[in-house]
């Protein structure tokens, strides 16, 4: 009985792990900030902020950022973990 339900928790987790697993190849396009930090979009347009030292950090939905080129893009969603996911897998730079 002990051994059943061993095994139907193992297979739980296996389903949960596997519902929360990131595609890195859903990083589309990068934009590097004048700041330093870099901006990462997602297939479904959806953004990720990194920090000039790689790691992901907050930034507020609708916040107008500019890239190095002087282009101002404005922040669509906050994929905080959804971009630390990818970074921890090895992406750096998008398309």
């Amino acid at each position: 009985m002990m051994k059943q339900k061993l095994i139907v928790g193992a297979f739980i987790a296996a389903i949960s792990l596997a519902a929360a697993a990131v595609d890195t190849s859903n990083v589309v396009k990068t934009y590097e900030l004048q700041d330093g930090s870099k901006v990462h979009v997602f297939k479904d347009g959806k953004m990720g902020m990194e920090n000039k030292f790689g790691k992901s950090m907050n930034m507020p939905e609708g916040k107008v950022m500019e890239t190095k080129d002087g282009t101002k893009i404005i922040m669509k969603g906050n994929e905080i973990f959804r971009l630390d996911e990818a970074l921890k897998k090895g992406h750096s730079e998008g398309g």
